[in-house]
């Protein structure tokens, strides 16, 4: 044996293997349409019709040889009968099969399969010494076989041209694709299969029809992948898929007998069929990383998304914040003139009321604060004036500004100053101020009974403001928490109004000043200390602005 005897092995398995890798890539390209199912559905049974329509005389055996005939027209059969759905579903990825389809074309389909298998198709074969290829003795059944096959071709290549009268124009392409291949291929098939041996008695081609049907196979695939160019890690894969097989199939035909011959071409299907595991694993990985890149994207997209809609709601604080604060400024502009008797002496239960009603005022415009610093936080526009202070007197005005506080709920309220002069420092005053205020306020509303001390003083050269109460306490859950944004313990909730910004803000305001802030309490109900402390020699420069942006 030798390669030029054997050159229709060659053109087989090409076609055979051509096929295959095209089908099953096509097919993992997207399990789910039902365009991709059927093609490969007709690339299966091309394949079957391809390899009986070689073996039919490649075998001495005339009972093996009919039995291979009636495989070629069973195949033969479903081929034309995938072809019609492959039209009639073409591109659609969801369309459901008719009740026709499964109701009729599916069982007539079966029946004329199974008939093309007995007797009543080809009762027996004629052979022909001058001739490759046997001439069978057709039965009655031929007709039903013939009169379906032609039926279903008229039929797919009629809906086809249906389809590309009604697409707009720039969508004719694939379906012209389509078209162009179809004819070429039953073209091929009926010149040489069927008047090339019947009529001009040249049986010489049809070892060859199989690459016959391959233009068909290789437009439609194209069409199927719409005009982009496959993932050049698939079409790699594919074509070294396909070389390797083919110098397998090569291999083959020069084999020395026919026990070598089966055993290459069991080696050549082999390849084919670890070479199609290939391509899907290939796909696979490819999706995959395509979806993971879809995602980091719309991740990306959503962030940003999420930035734009951050910074609108900073600015709106920003606004709204900046539009609620001149109110209460103007109520205790007015509450601060009724109290220090500009309108006059007022009656003892008059004046009450008076300094409740300054007191919430002010811890309306405390909260507004709070807001706004945090809308500036996030933003980046957050500023501080650093100049030389004296922590004793910022200290001094935060603790007299609250005392009405605390003679309302009748707590003992101390301030113990330091026993010597501190040092002076750089610091942004109205903002530890603020701190300092933020800090007393909260023991204030906290406790109902019992004490509240306040104390300033120094240790290890780091100035330490603190403040001690007898109230509820702080959980162990919450100590590491109570610092961070819109943070609330349980019962602080039920306790006092609030958005949880105040000790967020002051750890801002002190980390700024190079200090600590912290809180200590043995349990709830059993008190609490709050205190942070600055150090004297902070490093810090005096200027006239530090935007938090600019870091």
């Amino acid at each position: 044996m030798n390669f030029a005897l054997n050159i229709d092995i060659v053109s087989v398995g090409f076609a055979v293997a051509t096929s295959t890798i095209l089908g099953f890539a096509i097919f993992f390209s997207n399990p789910k349409s039902k365009t991709n199912q059927y093609f490969l559905f007709f690339v299966i049974t091309n394949v079957g019709w391809s390899i009986f329509n070689y073996l039919t005389y490649r075998v001495t055996n005339m009972a093996v040889r009919l039995t291979f005939i009636r495989f070629v027209l069973y195949f033969a059969i479903f081929q034309t009968f995938s072809y019609l759905l492959l039209m009639d579903t073409f591109p659609d990825e969801q369309k459901k099969i008719s009740k026709i389809t499964k109701y009729v074309l599916i069982p007539w389909t079966t029946f004329v399969a199974y008939l093309t298998l007995t007797p009543w198709v080809f009762s027996g074969i004629i052979t022909n010494p001058d001739s490759l290829v046997s001439q069978p003795i057709v039965a009655k059944g031929v007709v039903f076989f013939g009169l379906t096959a032609i039926s279903y071709v008229v039929w797919g290549c009629f809906k086809l041209a249906i389809k590309l009268k009604n697409a707009v124009p720039e969508e004719k392409r694939p379906y012209r694709l389509l078209l162009i291949g179809a004819v070429i291929m039953f073209s091929l098939i009926i010149f040489f299969n069927f008047i090339g041996s019947s009529l001009l008695k040249n049986s010489s081609f049809i070892p060859f029809s199989a690459f016959f049907t391959l233009p068909f196979i290789i437009f439609t695939s194209y069409a199927i992948i719409k005009h982009h160019l496959m993932n050049i890690k698939v079409f790699s894969t594919e074509i070294l898929t396909l070389l390797l097989a083919l110098a397998i199939l090569l291999e083959t035909v020069t084999a020395k007998n026919i026990t070598e011959l089966l055993f290459g071409f069991g080696i050549f299907i082999l390849v084919l069929s670890i070479g199609v595991l290939l391509i899907k694993s290939v796909k696979k990985e490819i999706e995959q990383r395509e979806q993971l890149e879809t995602l980091s994207r719309e991740l990306g997209g959503a962030n940003e998304k999420l930035k734009a809609l951050d910074q609108a709601r900073a600015e709106f604080i920003t606004i709204a914040s900046h539009q609620l604060r001149t109110p209460p400024a103007t109520i205790k502009w007015y509450l601060s003139a009724a109290m220090a008797g500009d309108y006059g002496k007022l009656p003892p239960e008059v004046a009450s009321v008076i300094e409740k009603a300054a007191i919430t005022n002010n811890h309306l415009i405390s909260l507004i604060e709070d807001m706004l610093n945090v809308s500036r936080i996030e933003r980046g526009k957050m500023e501080f004036l650093f100049e030389p202070s004296q922590v004793e007197e910022l200290a001094s005005f935060a603790f007299e500004q609250l005392i009405p506080m605390a003679k309302i709920k009748k707590l003992d309220y101390t301030y113990t100053p330091p026993k010597k002069p501190l040092p002076e420092i750089l610091a942004d005053k109205e903002k530890l101020r603020q701190v300092m205020n933020n800090l007393i306020d909260n023991a204030l509303k906290y406790t109902k009974l019992g004490t509240v001390a306040v104390s300033l003083f120094l240790k290890d050269n780091e100035i330490v403001f603190q403040v001690k109460d007898s109230g509820k306490g702080i959980s162990p859950d919450e100590q590491n928490s109570i610092f961070q944004k819109y943070s609330r313990g349980k019962e602080s909730i039920k306790q006092s109004a609030g958005l949880g910004l105040g000790l967020y803000v002051a750890k801002i305001i002190v980390d700024e000043h190079k200090g600590k802030v912290w809180a200590e309490s043995k349990g709830e109900g059993q008190g609490s200390v709050f205190s942070f402390s600055l150090p004297v020699n902070s490093g810090l420069k005096q200027t006239t602005m530090v935007d938090l942006g600019a870091k």
